[in-house]
């Protein structure tokens, strides 16, 4: 019944994120169109007067809006991973429960088939993203599907603008990197080592998760990829 809830809960934090991406995506796609003041340009021009080009009170609106996205996102993120911490829990205690025999009514020595199992076989038809009714298979799906970083930056025929990289792009995994300690650090390391070889990335855009492979290379601008990544 406690993993039944949590998951249930789960899935509407995971409906409220990919509405609350939905929307930092469209704020962040209007203020790096070009000519746009971008996440954090300056809203004055070169003498010190506020630029005529743009709407100064609707980019201020917007950029505390994503802000407060922005939290809001982090405040889901972490819930999300409170609960899976706690399915993970419920998988491994009821694979270390053992089987009861005397209340199923099997004999000794009998294959007590009809003892609970849990399965952790996924079926043909699922996703990676798909939150399925085994709780054993959910908790996996859900942590396979948390981005750990945003492209926030990306340059014009830059090595990821080509390979399919989109500004606001989440990424789920970039080669070996999936998640944990010095993620910027370890991204970075990742292009590197694979300078001139495909790298497999998995992305969320707009929900749904994406397959690219990315080749990091030297190009006319900055950095091997040409993009950044926030840290989500």
């Amino acid at each position: 019944m406690v993993a039944t809830n949590v998951k249930s809960e789960t899935m509407a934090l995971m409906d409220k994120r990919s509405a609350l991406e939905a929307e930092m995506n469209a704020i962040i796609d209007r203020l790096c169109q070009p000519g746009g003041p971008g996440l954090s340009g300056n809203l004055v021009d070169s003498e010190g007067f506020p630029r005529s080009d743009i709407d100064i009170p609707v980019v201020r609106a917007e950029r505390r809006r994503l802000s407060e996205l922005r939290n809001d996102h982090k405040v889901t993120t972490e819930k999300i991973d409170q609960n899976i911490q706690i399915l993970h829990s419920s998988r491994l205690a009821s694979r270390s429960s053992p089987p009861k025999e005397s209340v199923q009514g099997n004999p000794e020595g009998s294959n007590n088939q009809n003892s609970p199992v849990v399965s952790d076989v996924p079926s043909a038809s699922s996703h990676n993203v798909v939150l399925r009714d085994s709780s054993s298979d959910m908790d996996v799906d859900v942590m396979a599907s948390i981005p750990f970083a945003m492209v926030d930056e990306i340059a014009d025929a830059s090595p990821a603008a080509e390979d399919g990289l989109q500004l606001g792009d989440q990424i789920v995994k970039f080669g070996n990197v999936e998640a944990g300690e010095n993620l910027l650090q370890r991204l970075a390391s990742e292009a590197q080592t694979n300078q001139g070889c495909a790298i497999p990335v998995v992305i969320m855009r707009q929900g749904a998760p994406i397959n690219l492979t990315v080749t990091p290379r030297t190009w006319l601008g900055r950095g091997l990829l040409g993009c950044h990544f926030r840290i989500l």
